[in-house]
């Protein structure tokens, strides 16, 4: 079975444009690996970014390995896709997680290769297991127990102070102390204990040595147009099959509350076009697709000279993600030009009085217009994406968003038919989980069986409308995200059960003596220890307390100014 995985793997390179692996070049030997299959680790901009920053280090050789898909999973061993070794073989595994939901191909990972689980029961023959992404920076203690230390922040300024602290010749557990003790970012599970309350919750997370830090600061890269950010391999075999990926911005300035992009990378930054010119170039001798990522791209002070300039190159252009109120002539055009099919706007909820309470800061005439300036430009479908189970939810707010899936086909359809052509809205009905670092973070989440019946009445209201078909997350994989995105390190015995259980979370929650909801579901007191409290984002708690609250009173808030102020608390610090 290894040599089917071999030729799996020969497919996979034969058909890469690019490359930056050099064999046998460091004396530090890295295996990073994605959690979860080629075709969505190589989709992924993060990973080819530490992937290239690895390679680029004089001391460093990285090779790549993703979960086994349908095809390799027979072999027994994880082997990196560049020379077809066991991870078993590296100096370093390094994990890059993105999503909760990976954190159980994480533990699959590792127990494929041979490792034991626990970091307690590694030695020094065992590869260092370390682990970074967002999902790390905002909770890793679901899988602290399976991970010999997280590298918290961002990966520009991290990975250039590890890699050169980095010595196992006086043994692990050595290196990991003077990690914990010395280098920001670093957060050693092994040497925190964690306490909890008769009630079940967290009391603290406490240091088990005096000289380790009883917080882990976040390290973020201030900034970010000295470091290149676009695909260093370009491959028919991802979600954006064949496109060339450039990191435009990072963070977003809106503030919506349910969203962790808008907390954990304040302050939003912007690279220059200067800078975005020289990436773009970069593409030329590996695609003629460009997408344009980042959380708020449609916000950068010159997207459209940007497009101008990528199509000026021969290059096709698509978004990550573009606001309602943010379609320029410039960015409808170069949809137009790029032959796009299907442009996605989130209006997230129905009624006015949600959006105010989410914070999203648009409104249903932003909506509407940005319909007819879609359909105007002869851009023939719509993808519209709302959230359910959203905190101080009513039913008149789902009623709502059936309502305006309504109002825009009307819009859609009258703007239609002077193109002589109807196209398609898709309607995305997506379950809210709520997210560490976010003023969302102490929220309640709806059950399973309130989610359905949110999700029923959309379908019921919507089924009779021609052309509007309706598309909805399934609510029980949600309530797994909820669980991995609040869980303590209790959860680690829950996934460990879910490994044995080959992934079936309805066994698992079957089979488990803790309770789901108490995890996933609770609303948090806001005086509660939360299991990430230990991580400093630089954002104050008592900011988000005000944001909660401003929710709850139905007020929004202007956006992030993204100049040096003292709202939050991360300009100040």
């Amino acid at each position: 079975m290894a040599r089917k995985s071999s030729n799996i793997k020969q497919r996979y390179i034969d058909s890469e444009i690019g490359d930056v692996f050099q064999k046998q070049k460091g004396k530090i030997d890295v295996v990073l690996v994605y959690p979860n299959t080629y075709s969505v680790g190589m989709s992924n901009l993060g990973f080819q970014t530490v992937y290239r920053l690895l390679n680029e280090m004089d001391e460093v050789s990285c090779e790549r390995a993703f979960l086994p898909d349908f095809d390799e999973k027979a072999d027994s061993k994880v082997r990196t896709v560049e020379t077809n070794r066991s991870i078993m073989e590296f100096d370093v595994i390094a994990f890059s997680v993105s999503f909760e939901s990976d954190f159980l191909n994480l533990i699959a990972v590792v127990e494929k290769a041979g490792l034991p689980l626990q970091s307690a029961a590694r030695g020094d023959p065992h590869p260092l297991v370390i682990a970074g992404g967002v999902a790390c920076f905002l909770n890793p203690e679901p899988v602290a127990p399976f991970v010999d230390c997280f590298l918290i922040g961002e990966a520009e300024q991290l990975l250039p102070q590890f890699i050169a602290a980095l010595d196992l010749s006086t043994g692990r557990q050595n290196f990991l102390y003077q990690a914990a003790c010395t280098l920001p970012g670093v957060y050693v599970p092994a040497f925190y204990t964690p306490s909890y309350h008769s009630d079940m919750t967290c009391m603290d997370l406490i240091p088990n040595r005096t000289d380790i830090p009883k917080t882990v600061r976040r390290v973020f890269e201030k900034e970010i147009s000295k470091t290149f950010s676009c695909s260093s391999i370009v491959t028919p075999n991802t979600v954006f099959k064949n496109t060339f990926l450039v990191e435009v911005s990072r963070g977003c300035p809106h503030g919506c509350r349910f969203c962790s992009a808008g907390y954990i990378y304040r302050p939003p930054r912007f690279r220059s076009f200067s800078f975005l010119k020289q990436n773009i170039d970069m593409g030329k001798e590996k695609s003629r697709k460009i997408g344009f990522m980042g959380a708020a791209v449609s916000d950068h002070p010159e997207i459209g000279k940007l497009c101008q300039y990528a199509m000026d190159k021969g290059f096709t252009v698509s978004f990550s993600s573009l606001r309602a109120n943010a379609l320029t002539p410039e960015l409808i055009s170069a949809l137009k030009r790029s032959d796009i099919k299907t442009v996605t706007i989130a209006p997230e909820a129905g009624s006015e009085r949600m959006r105010c309470i989410i914070n999203k800061g648009i409104t249903e005439k932003e909506i509407l217009e940005a319909v007819k300036i879609i359909v105007q430009s002869g851009i023939p479908n719509l993808k519209l994406y709302f959230m359910i189970g959203l905190p101080w939810e009513t039913i008149h707010d789902i009623d709502a968003i059936v309502i305006l899936s309504k109002t825009i086909k009307e819009r859609f359809l009258l703007e239609s038919r002077e193109k002589k052509r109807i196209g398609t809205i898709t309607v995305s009905v997506n379950p809210f989980v709520p997210k560490p670092f976010t003023p969302f973070q102490w929220a309640p989440m709806d059950n399973v069986k309130q989610l359905n019946q949110k999700i029923e009445i959309i379908r019921d209201g919507l089924k009779k409308v021609a052309n509007v078909r309706v598309q909805a997350e399934s609510p029980r994989r949600a309530i797994v995200q909820g669980l991995l995105s609040r869980g303590d390190r209790r959860v680690a015995d829950i996934l460990l059960l879910a490994v044995k259980n080959q992934g079936n979370w309805s066994k698992t929650f079957k089979e488990t003596d803790l309770d789901i909801g108490f995890f996933a579901n609770r609303e948090r007191s806001v005086d509660e220890f939360l299991p990430w409290d230990f991580i400093d984002h630089g954002v104050r708690k008592s900011f988000l307390i005000k944001e909660y609250n401003r929710a709850h009173r139905e007020e929004p808030s202007a956006p992030c100014p993204m100049k040096s102020c003292d709202l939050c608390g991360v300009c100040s610090n």
